[in-house]
């Protein structure tokens, strides 16, 4: 597997304990994100480095940069239509230019002025940004926020035909850790390398 793992438990005391974060995996150009489809989709994605074949691009379609939480959303790849995890190398300015275009899924009034305005604002995005609480190895909530994107229209297009650099099918991995996790507990599951990602001023803005 081509991501950089260390054990949860080494991990875990750098991590911010509250607040909002987009944790990530992540270099000079490029950050991680992760998704959960059925195998056709999967292995199209894989062979072919972009989206296509069963996948639908006239529905929103949700990235996640943080793998804990995509593991809760995914039962650790046990759920069906998610049986099969990617990990999927993208370029950070693409991800900066979902980040900032992205309208949240539900009405602040801090805000926006009205529910109206924030209406419209959904209605004109290709990306909506969710924050819920972070989950630890076992599904349980802790205080921590993580995001989710869904992105639609020409953003997905974009997302799928430009900015994927590489996607990486970890399924395997997956499986792997989850036997770990349940059979030694958390102290040997290994989980990829995440660290707060320095969004910009401008991208906290939008986002939150």
């Amino acid at each position: 597997m081509r991501l950089l793992t260390e054990k949860f438990i080494e991990q875990q005391p750098c991590w911010p304990e509250s607040g909002r974060h987009i944790m990530a995996q992540y270099d000079d150009s490029t950050i991680v994100v992760y998704q959960a489809y059925r195998p056709s989709i999967a292995e199209y994605a894989v062979s072919h480095g972009r989206f296509g074949q069963d996948f639908s691009f006239n529905r929103m379609s949700w990235i996640k940069p943080n793998f804990l939480w995509m593991m809760y959303r995914c039962g650790w790849a046990s759920k069906s239509g998610q049986e099969r995890v990617l990990a999927i190398r993208m370029e950070q300015a693409g991800f900066d230019a979902i980040c900032e275009q992205a309208v949240p899924s539900s009405f602040y009034p801090e805000r926006y002025t009205a529910r109206s305005v924030w209406q419209a604002a959904v209605a004109e995005s290709d990306v909506r940004s969710q924050w819920d609480p972070d989950h630890d190895p076992r599904g349980e909530p802790v205080d921590r926020r993580a995001v989710q994107l869904g992105l639609r229209g020409a953003v997905l297009r974009k997302y799928s035909d430009e900015w994927i650099r590489e996607v990486i099918d970890i399924t395997e991995f997956v499986h792997k850790q989850k036997t770990i996790l349940d059979q030694k507990g958390v102290g040997d599951l290994l989980i990829p390398v995440e660290r707060v990602y320095p969004a910009s001023a401008n991208i906290g803005a939008d986002i939150i």
